[in-house]
């Protein structure tokens, strides 16, 4: 089968262009390298929803920034995924007061709503937590938050269900131009012919780029460690807090998320290996310094776990989308591009209509609206009753921590797109995240996978090749 158009990477942007270009008739294929979707550089970021005041003013960046954070509440709302406006709070001392009113002058000409600046005793009844030497802050009313792999999830679902195919585990090594397009061939041998190329493949761009013969940029990862605190210190800031931004990035901030857990980081390292998610010593106590910073007294004896993301940092300090003989390379995908990534299916799908002739009708039967991926966490007591009677799956408790059923992890492996993992179904309905970070639900996960998947019990993986969980049976027999 020949695609009209294929997106290669299932991150937040090639999801949400997956998603937009999915309500036109034509036949569309995304592919990513690893088990699942949102594995890259969405599946560790800051779940900011930026207001849009710190990019250069007349950049991609600045304009799809704003657009972006323009589109997002809606766009949950259809995808059915957690989304709050929150409000941020840039921070200062008083030798950081003209920081602070350079970006509110940016963030206006950007055309940011309702910014102003906050001087000290507005902002420690703001946020009582706040440091009390911070002199003064920038307020943004349209900042928020969002869960970037739930966003992935339901993005490249919602494509799926109106009809495009995610092919995973494809790793491309070759894009050959033919007459009609392109042929794009895996690793292990696997063809996909299409007439469209859009390259989304983030810290790997530049390498996808390279084999359209595209070779006038380049792409490094930057790497951002965090730490989460237990639900307990959610309420700890109502705010996203950052501090005074650096040419290294918005610094270190302190947020809830919108499951109410407190985000610690990033912090932000130039490295050379595109794989290097390792955490750090030296991450964390820069966590704890700067983020002190912001906030006083933060309950650090409260972390529950730790990570690190890779942030792809384009040489040209903007976002790089454009189009070269049938392909649309998209790079430098960096801070703001959650944001932003709404926006940018809009761009894509404009490029393709007005510069490259796109002539696809829309289809009749488009369903721009999915179900919410915790619709039964949210529910009444009365309404999950009903839903038990139908089904008793719903009614045992798989994750205590999260209070996660077995009907809801036995939905996620059957719906698009299916978890096949254990990391997968982590994801999709947070069983694993919690206080214990897995401790006690992880065996019954594997044991659902295996029995819904139709696989055995040993070759459940953490989160694809190479991570199997179990190498045998220590009792019984063998």
């Amino acid at each position: 089968m020949k695609y009209d158009v294929t997106v290669i990477g299932a991150g937040v942007v090639g999801g949400m262009i997956a998603r937009t270009l999915a309500k036109y008739d034509l036949s569309l294929c995304i592919l990513d390298k690893e088990n699942d979707v949102a594995m890259g550089a969405t599946r560790a970021n800051s779940a900011i929803v930026h207001a849009g005041f710190d990019a250069k003013e007349g950049s991609l960046k600045a304009k799809l920034n704003v657009r972006g954070s323009e589109m997002m509440e809606e766009v949950t709302r259809q995808l059915g995924v957690k989304y709050k406006r929150n409000e941020s709070l840039v921070v200062a001392f008083e030798n950081e007061r003209a920081e602070v009113e350079a970006i509110y002058e940016r963030g206006i000409r950007n055309g940011v709503k309702g910014l102003r600046i906050v001087e000290k005793e507005e902002l420690q009844r703001m946020e009582p937590n706040i440091n009390p030497d911070l002199a003064c802050a920038l307020h943004a009313p349209t900042g928020a938050i969002v869960c970037p792999y739930e966003l992935t999830i339901a993005a490249v679902g919602n494509a799926m269900d109106n009809g495009a195919e995610l092919k995973l585990n494809f790793k491309v090594s070759s894009i050959e131009k033919t007459e009609g397009g392109y042929v794009i061939t895996s690793e292990s041998g696997e063809k996909v012919e299409t007439g469209i190329v859009i390259n989304s493949a983030g810290v790997y761009s530049e390498e996808v780029a390279a084999m359209t013969g595209d070779a006038d940029f380049t792409v490094h990862p930057r790497r951002g460690e965090y730490m989460i605190l237990d639900k307990e210190c959610g309420t700890f800031t109502e705010r996203t807090i950052f501090h005074t931004p650096t040419k290294m990035g918005k610094g270190i901030l302190v947020s809830p998320t919108v499951d109410g857990n407190l985000l610690l980081g990033p912090t932000a390292t130039d490295i050379e290996d595109k794989e290097d998610t390792t955490t750090t010593p030296e991450g964390f106590a820069t966590i704890f310094d700067k983020a002190s910073d912001n906030v006083a007294k933060i309950p650090f004896n409260k972390v529950i776990t730790s990570f690190c993301g890779l942030r792809s940092v384009g040489s040209t300090g903007d976002f790089i989308i454009k189009n070269r003989e049938g392909v649309i390379t998209l790079a430098g995908i960096e801070s703001p591009g959650l944001t932003s990534a709404p926006a940018i299916a809009e761009y894509v799908e404009n490029m393709l209509k007005n510069e490259m002739g796109m002539k696809a009708e829309l289809k009749k039967d488009y369903e721009p609206c999915r179900l919410a991926g915790h619709y039964f966490h949210d529910l009444t007591m009365e309404e999950k009753n009903e839903i038990i009677k139908k089904d008793p799956r719903y009614g045992r408790i798989v994750c205590r921590c999260e209070g996660i059923t077995e009907g809801e992890i036995v939905e996620a492996i059957h719906r698009n797109p299916p978890a096949s993992d254990v990391d997968g179904i982590k994801r999709r309905t947070r069983s694993g995240m919690g206080r214990c970070q897995g401790g006690f639900c992880s065996p019954t996960v594997v044991e659902i996978i295996a029995r819904e998947k139709g696989m055995a019990f040993e070759d459940v993986t953490k989160f694809g090749k190479g991570s199997v969980i179990n190498y045998g049976k220590t009792k019984g027999d063998r």
